[in-house]
């Protein structure tokens, strides 16, 4: 069975805490702490498997955790990172947030393999808390507790060119005619239930991807029928081919069918309008009039808008490859890198809601001093010597009002801001 979303629980590793200890040794009976660290806990990471198609085996299995760390132990023991979970998952899965819908990652193009939660960082032991005042120190950190989240995986089709129509106009047939797709083909409405795909080859080495979309109904923006699991299909494609029963056959208009399918299309995402088009008339085969007045009538209604109207026969083969020609053309002429949903969720910044912080400034030192829960947890999940840790740093900043905070507090640019272990210059 093909599947094309699923909803799943995923949880990062919580990790170990520090450990609390004190050197026994022989002859040394006031030795000093040897707590040691907890391990770090298990990240999410998602991955691209060339070898799946769809998401079938999140339907049996809903919820995924990473291994949490160990806690640490005495002799400086350092405790066991938990181990990372790899979830793997077709080339095209979008991951949502459940509950806003928000995207957090875009497994397509170059990005293959994503680290969705980390684990959390493993809490110190005692030995780090010793100073020249506090040379015995009964504290040792807590692990960074797991994060846990509720995801839609969406796997959208990745083809340059969508192949739209009403049922029974012939997609299928056409699909199998110019490319190496071998879809069911039958005289029934809603034969295809599934996405099919199949790459088209020019010559010179020239060629792109179809994609027959499922047929669709009036009312599918709205979720009737299969409407929203048909539609989502088309935002990947760069390039519409717009498939209708030129002979009527049925006794359907195929220009009011256009018009409907683009309401559709709008109704469901208004981006969708803005892709270059073009016109298949089918099932001319079937037209005994040269002159039929239905294809004069569609070359009327749609060629003055810049829409070229194709008579062809995905029977016969007449008039294919004129058709695909004029596709490709239109292929180069737009962007030619994919389409790649940008990230708009951040799992790690939910971590840090509702929790408290606090912005002062050490007349001592001379720097403006930034602490509570909310920091202590971004630091123990950020990787800031990295890039993108870097950018996240950065973001979490100033989507929790720490930046304001600051500047209510009279920081100027080149003051040092510290937060825990971190000191840094302060910039605009």
């Amino acid at each position: 069975m093909f599947a094309d979303s699923a909803v799943i629980t995923i949880k990062s590793g919580r990790g170990g805490d520090g450990h609390v200890s004190f050197r026994r040794e022989k002859y040394v009976p006031n030795g000093g702490p040897d707590g040691g660290d907890g391990g770090n806990g298990g990240s999410v990471i998602f991955e691209v498997d060339d070898g799946l198609n769809t998401l079938t085996d999140f339907r049996h299995r809903r919820k995924y955790a990473a291994e949490p760390g160990e806690p640490g132990g005495k002799r400086n023991c350092h405790g066991k990172n938990g181990a990372d979970l790899i979830v793997k998952v077709p080339a095209g899965t979008i991951i949502r947030d459940a509950e806003t819908d928000k995207v957090i990652a875009d497994l397509s193009g170059e990005n293959r393999r994503q680290v969705i939660l980390k684990g959390g960082r493993g809490g110190l032991g005692n030995q780090n808390f010793a100073t020249a005042t506090m040379q015995a120190p009964k504290y040792a950190q807590p692990g960074k507790p797991a994060i846990e989240l509720e995801v839609r995986l969406e796997l959208k089709v990745i083809a340059d060119v969508g192949l739209v129509g009403f049922p029974n106009v012939g997609k299928s047939t056409f699909l199998s005619r110019v490319t190496n797709a071998r879809p069911k083909i039958a005289n029934y409405h809603f034969t295809t239930l599934n996405p099919n795909l199949g790459v088209v080859d020019l010559s010179e080495g020239q060629g792109f991807v179809i994609a027959d979309i499922p047929g669709l109904i009036e009312g599918a923006s709205e979720g009737i029928g299969l409407g929203h699991e048909f539609l989502k299909h088309i935002e990947r494609t760069k390039v519409m081919i717009h498939m209708v029963d030129a002979a009527s056959t049925e006794g359907r208009d195929p220009i009011a069918d256009i018009y409907a399918i683009n309401k559709e299309l709008e109704a469901y995402n208004p981006k969708l309008l803005e892709k270059p088009q073009v016109i298949a008339a089918n099932k001319i085969d079937a037209i005994y009039d040269p002159e039929s007045s239905a294809l004069q009538k569609l070359k009327e209604e749609f060629e003055p808008k810049g829409i070229s109207v194709f008579p062809i026969s995905a029977v016969s083969g007449q008039n294919l490859k004129g058709l695909l020609y004029h596709v490709n053309k239109l292929l180069s002429t737009v962007d030619s890198s994919p389409i790649v949903f940008k990230q708009e969720f951040f799992p790690e910044l939910t971590v840090f809601q509702d929790e408290p912080f606090t912005v002062e400034y050490d007349e001592k030192e001379q720097v403006y001093v930034a602490e509570g829960p909310r920091i202590e947890k971004m630091l123990g999940y950020t990787n800031i010597d990295s890039e993108k840790g870097f950018l996240f740093f950065q973001k979490f900043l100033k989507e929790q009002g720490i930046l304001d905070a600051l500047e209510e507090a009279g920081i100027q640019e080149g003051d040092t801001v510290r937060m825990y272990g971190l000191a840094f210059d302060y910039y605009k």
